[in-house]
């Protein structure tokens, strides 16, 4: 639902849809009557299953970053609770059951990518709060007297969330089918804590958002709202943040600024117009004239998303030298220090090891047997050169000036193999 019926007048809204974020909501001509006359506080929320978010996730963090733009309050809020019921939403079997401890690290690792995207502080600024804070201290029995009686479990059960595990027979643990229940008490606890009346999210959590609406209206007789964005895949279908050797994640200590800016420039010609809408703050002039760049110009305009997510991400600076990498590596055909870098022993390398097995190595192959068959196929070439045989092997005598292997898949995947 991009062409929303409702024409929104309140800037907020305007903006949303026509950086093509908006999906659908609740009550349209109230929530844009709402946005025009206060100050919103909304919220989005994340679990901590991992000590990063992906690239798929960007699309909300864009969404609090333009609240923020926009004077309105976002709240970023960390499911320490929730994680350790897991939602079942878009999976197809039970997430692994994390410890308190591993949450907790994953959550604070979390926090150093929203440190770049929003500001934090204690009067007009984003604010993150951990849901463990009231779940953790819920009684069993009280809450289900006090919450649990509103929900049906027929209702609940037609929740795509819930519906589809059942339809292929997998398992949904009595754990997760109170993940509903949870998130949309976070709602309400929001509501009474700091007035939050919004819940946004992606379009795969509109049930869960519709019972916290619910719930809001049956236990405090508030009126809550929701506001959701479409699930972003690639125009050839793939989904966001998925690449052949594995997820892109926000944190540089886990996908680095480089990797991240080489995701970006090689996006798909008929995406550029689509993500710098969604992912960076240029003006929509700006964005018309690149998008409408043609041929070979068209480059320009992904290293420019590439440069301005990046940016955003990881810094000016950060995204500054890994364009000059790319540069300097392509253009200039030099060995750029700004190139992922995977150490090996060196006594490894003076055995001798195969360009295959480097490959997969260096993260460029997702097995040594795929590097074999880029090797066949003319695909990979070692410190420039083109690599002959499947045979190929590198050592020592192989290594440059710089003391690295320079290992290289097509013209846009390169890696350094430093022995130590």
């Amino acid at each position: 639902m991009s062409n929303p019926a409702v024409q929104f007048q309140s800037p907020f809204l305007r903006t949303y849809v026509a950086r093509g974020q908006f999906h659908d909501c609740t009550d349209p001509s109230v929530l844009d009557d709402l946005f025009g006359k206060e100050r919103v506080t909304a919220y989005i929320g994340f679990d901590c299953t991992g000590p990063s978010l992906h690239v798929g996730s960007l699309v909300q963090i864009m969404t609090l970053r333009r609240l923020q733009q926009a004077g309105h309050k976002p709240i970023v809020l960390m499911g320490g609770g929730t994680t350790k019921v897991g939602d079942p939403s878009g999976k197809d079997e039970t997430r692994q059951i994390l410890t308190p401890e591993q949450i907790e690290a994953n959550k604070q690792s979390i926090r150093k990518s929203f440190e770049r995207f929003l500001t934090f502080d204690d009067t007009s600024g984003a604010i993150m709060v951990d849901n463990a804070e009231w779940l953790d201290r819920l009684e069993y029995i009280p809450f289900l007297r006090d919450v649990g009686r509103h929900f049906s479990v027929n209702r609940m059960l037609t929740m795509d969330s819930v519906r589809l595990r059942l339809e292929r027979d997998q398992p949904l643990t009595f754990l997760e089918f109170n993940y509903m229940i949870l998130q949309s008490y976070d709602f309400v606890e929001l509501y009474r804590r700091y007035g939050c009346r919004l819940q946004c999210g992606g379009s795969d959590q509109w049930g869960n958002i519709v019972s916290g609406i619910d719930l809001g209206r049956r236990i405090d007789n508030v009126g809550l709202f929701g506001l959701t964005t479409p699930l972003i895949t690639t125009s050839s279908g793939a989904k966001m943040g998925k690449t052949a050797q594995g997820a892109v994640w926000l944190n540089a200590d886990m996908c680095s600024p480089y990797q991240y800016w080489q995701y970006w420039r090689n996006a798909e010609d008929a995406d550029i117009g689509r993500f710098l809408r969604l992912f960076t703050d240029l003006p929509m002039d700006e964005i018309e004239r690149l998008e409408r760049l043609q041929g070979s110009e068209i480059n320009e305009a992904k290293k420019i998303l590439a440069t301005e997510v990046t940016a955003l991400c990881h810094g000016r600076e950060a995204a500054e030298d890994a364009a000059a990498t790319a540069r300097r590596t392509f253009e200039a055909g030099e060995i750029a220090s700004g190139l992922p870098t995977v150490e090996i022993p060196r006594a490894k390398l003076e055995e001798g090891i195969l360009v295959a097995n480097l490959t997969h190595l260096a993260g460029l192959a997702n097995s040594s047997g795929e590097g074999r068959r880029l090797i066949e196929s003319g695909g990979v070439r070692l410190n420039d050169a083109v690599v002959s045989g499947v045979k190929s092997t590198a050592d020592l005598n192989d290594l440059t000036s710089e003391g690295v292997l320079k290992i290289s898949v097509g013209r846009k995947k390169h890696a350094l193999i430093k022995p130590v």
